[in-house]
């Protein structure tokens, strides 16, 4: 008996000294909630470029106002309910059916949503740390308890909106007003209430300053829909609140804004909005400013020189392939032009990139031994079957044909329907698995997308094409774009860092170094694009005869691009109107994006030449020619190799050089590429070879040297008349292969 009440003594020990240790864990050093009545100063984050110049200042000072609840409008109140906590004067501090739908949603949709109400909220941002932990989330439980028990709800309202976070300096109404609209709360309209009530919940995201000022509009919606729903307006105050204008305050914009507002999502994303607003962080970008302050300059004179061609924006970045850095974003011609909603950065905006996907559909094509530079296409009026669609038709962007022409000169001149027969080749969803290796990451159905997505029929981001088109630069090897290389805290400890000679040409293999020798070559040939561009276009860039470089301008003119790329620097340029009106017919892949990319490129090469950017830079002769690419004479009209033709020098893939006598077998070279005598129905009165609508009467057979295309498409080369139009029938069964 002894025995057993020792035992049980030693357990109640046990258990008391457990449960005072967990207590003590868990509620040491928890602030009281009389806390919320005083404030702690917060440290201003700092947005650093590459060589310590300061870009940018998040949170600059302390932004507290305090305003009695009792001198709000009731609509503010209202709609700061209404968003966040309907039932704010129902519950004691927690909502279950916010718990509940936030619990359904999470199962549901797999997306963290908050079910806090205004108290917890209150709690979490004035009392406690921004972690998300089991500790504080059973603190947050307790406090929440505490204050609902000593404070009235009108007690926990007045706080919540004094101290709530609503974006940049602005902590609570009063703060906020005066930041977005220069004035005190309680002379807010409905209209600009709603905003700004909308605003806690992301500040960042939804702020009328931020990167998506379009969100804040958006945002604004929905407090109106629910203001309706919960009974303090009607359908017509909402309507007429969300069509008024609103007029904000001018803010001083920070240096390379598009950029700074990007990181700063960035942090917010990784650190929560506290901590970003308040903790004092110490962020090196990749930013070059010097670089940065140029390309703006280039970007904004050159779009004005523009203006009588109806061109209202251009964006660029510039990176450096090697490392992924991000020397220079320019999101618009001027952060505060209204005429083009300058906020907006078109660097991480959906627009179609015209021909300058060109360069990707071609290089699976070479990739996968479909074609080389010396296959030779029937550039002829062409029209393509898909089964239930219409038949698609496209045409050259100089509105003519050019016969029989080799991969090397229809990738450098940029015609259009070699390129959509290599897509053809290709088919469309291998070409779309291919484009997302690479970097672009906005075709998402693949269903929506047809042969035309060669020619830009689909959107990409700029900021996608720049790690595209780095690929080639990189010798087949995808390096992600990066932003940042160091965050400190204010007092000097490292929260993370990113060795860049570590980065270096560290990401995955995604193309043979061949294929994007082969691409680099066809790019940085003058004379393969000089028919379409002539031989002294801005495509030439002075002292830097290394550059590789391809054009892009959609049929309707809405976009127009420029971009090119060493293994040192590749600039991406884009020129259009937001809203997507045309541009004059005037525009081209010479006279719109290009004279911006060859200012901004030439000085970043010139930069780079002084090791500024990569102090190991090997050199700028380039592209170099690989093992695995070897070369050989060909026929300059049809690109085999046959006696007694004009010959040129052309490179290939090991193994892919055409053999001379013989039809050659699959694998080796393309089975369709090759001129042979062979008996065609020729037209008895034009000597053109005859189409399948000729009637027999019409034609004759005629024992004609025919060149076929790896489409099927055929071209007599001594006929009057080489070719007729042609219909090709999508998908293409396979067999014509290298």
């Amino acid at each position: 008996m002894k025995h057993f009440s020792t035992v049980y003594n030693r357990k109640r020990i046990i258990f008391f000294t457990i449960l005072i240790s967990f207590s003590l864990w868990l509620f040491w050093g928890i602030p009281l909630p009389t806390k919320l009545s005083s404030s702690n100063i917060p440290v201003s984050t700092k947005l650093f470029d590459r060589n310590g110049k300061l870009i940018y200042e998040i949170y600059a000072g302390t932004r507290r106002s305090p305003v009695d609840l009792d001198d709000l409008p009731d609509y503010i109140k209202n709609s700061t309910i209404s968003i966040e906590d309907k039932d704010f004067y129902k519950h004691y501090g927690f909502s279950f059916s916010g718990i509940a739908r936030s619990i359904y949603k999470i199962v549901t949709r797999g997306k963290i949503e908050g079910g806090s109400t205004l108290t917890q909220q209150l709690v979490k941002n004035a009392l406690l740390t921004p972690e998300r932990t089991i500790r504080r989330k059973v603190r947050e439980f307790f406090l929440t308890m505490v204050v609902e028990g000593i404070y009235s709800k009108n007690q926990i309202l007045e706080m919540y909106l004094n101290q709530i976070p609503y974006g940049s300096t602005a902590y609570g109404i009063e703060s906020a007003s005066e930041l977005y609209f220069g004035k005190s709360a309680k002379d807010l309209t409905l209209a600009e209430a709603t905003l700004i009530a909308g605003l806690p919940q992301s500040p960042t995201r939804y702020s009328p300053f931020g990167a998506h000022p379009e969100l804040a509009k958006e945002r604004q919606k929905e407090v109106l829909v629910q203001m309706v729903k919960n009974g303090y307006i009607s359908q017509e105050e909402a309507d007429k609140s969300f069509d008024a204008e609103l007029i904000y305050t001018e803010i001083k914009a920070p240096v390379a804004p598009h950029f700074a507002l990007w990181v700063k999502d960035q942090l917010v994303e990784k650190y929560g909005e506290k901590l970003v607003e308040q903790g004092g962080l110490r962020v090196t970008t990749t930013l070059d400013l010097d670089l940065q302050e140029f390309a703006q300059d280039a970007v904004a004179t050159e779009v004005g020189k523009l203006a009588n061609q109806r061109v209202g924006n251009g964006a660029t970045i510039v990176t450096h392939p090697s490392t992924g850095e991000i020397l220079a974003m320019v999101g618009s011609k001027d952060y505060f032009a209204k005429d083009e909603d300058g906020k907006v950065n078109v660097i991480l905006a959906k627009r179609q990139p015209g021909s300058s996907i060109k360069p990707i559909n071609y290089a699976l094509a070479i990739k996968n031994k479909k074609i080389t530079l010396a296959t030779t296409f029937s550039d002829v009026p062409t029209c393509f079957s898909v089964l239930g669609q219409s038949l698609y038709c496209p045409k050259n962007y100089d509105g003519t044909y050019h016969g029989l022409t080799q991969t090397r000169f229809a990738l450098g001149n940029s015609y259009n329907i070699p390129a959509v027969k290599v897509i053809a080749l290709n088919g469309v969803e291998e070409f779309i698995d291919f484009a997302k290796n690479l970097g672009l990451t906005t075709f998402e159905e693949k269903s929506k997308y047809g042969l035309s997505l060669t020619l830009g029929g689909g959107e990409v981001k700029p900021y996608d094409m720049a790690e595209a088109f780095g690929v080639f630069a990189n010798d087949g090897i995808r390096e992600p774009l990066i932003a940042i290389t160091k965050i400190e805290n204010w007092k000097g400890k490292v929260l993370e860092e990113v060795k860049i000679k570590d980065k270096k040409l560290s990401g995955a293999k995604v193309l043979d170094v061949g294929t994007t020798f082969l691409i680099s070559h066809v790019l940085h040939d003058n004379n393969a694009r000089s028919q379409a561009f002539g031989s002294s276009s801005y495509l030439n860039v002075k002292g830097h005869p290394e550059v590789s470089v391809k054009t892009g301008t959609t049929n309707d003119r809405r976009d127009n691009w420029t971009i090119g790329y060493t293994k040192q620097i590749a600039v991406v340029v884009w020129v259009g109107n937001n809203d997507n009106a045309p541009m004059s017919g005037s525009v081209s892949g010479v006279s719109g994006a290009s004279p911006i990319w060859n200012k901004v490129i030439g000085y970043a090469l010139d930069k780079s030449e002084k090791g500024e950017y990569d102090k190991e830079d090997d050199g700028h002769s380039w592209p170099l020619q690989p093992e695995e690419v070897v070369g050989a004479t060909i026929c300059a009209d049809t690109g085999d190799v046959r006696p007694d033709c004009q010959t040129r020098f052309e490179y290939f893939l090991s193994g892919t050089v055409p053999s001379s006598g013989t039809v050659p077998s699959s694998g080796t070279v393309p089975s369709s590429g090759m001129v042979i005598n062979q008996d065609v129905l020729i037209f008895k009165d034009t000597g053109q070879v005859a189409n399948s609508d000729a009637l027999p009467e019409q034609v004759e057979p005629q024992n004609k040297p025919i060149y076929t295309d790896p489409t099927g498409g055929i071209y007599c080369l001594n006929c009057p008349i080489a070719s007729s139009s042609a219909t090709i029938k999508y998908p293409i069964l396979k067999g014509s292969d290298l």
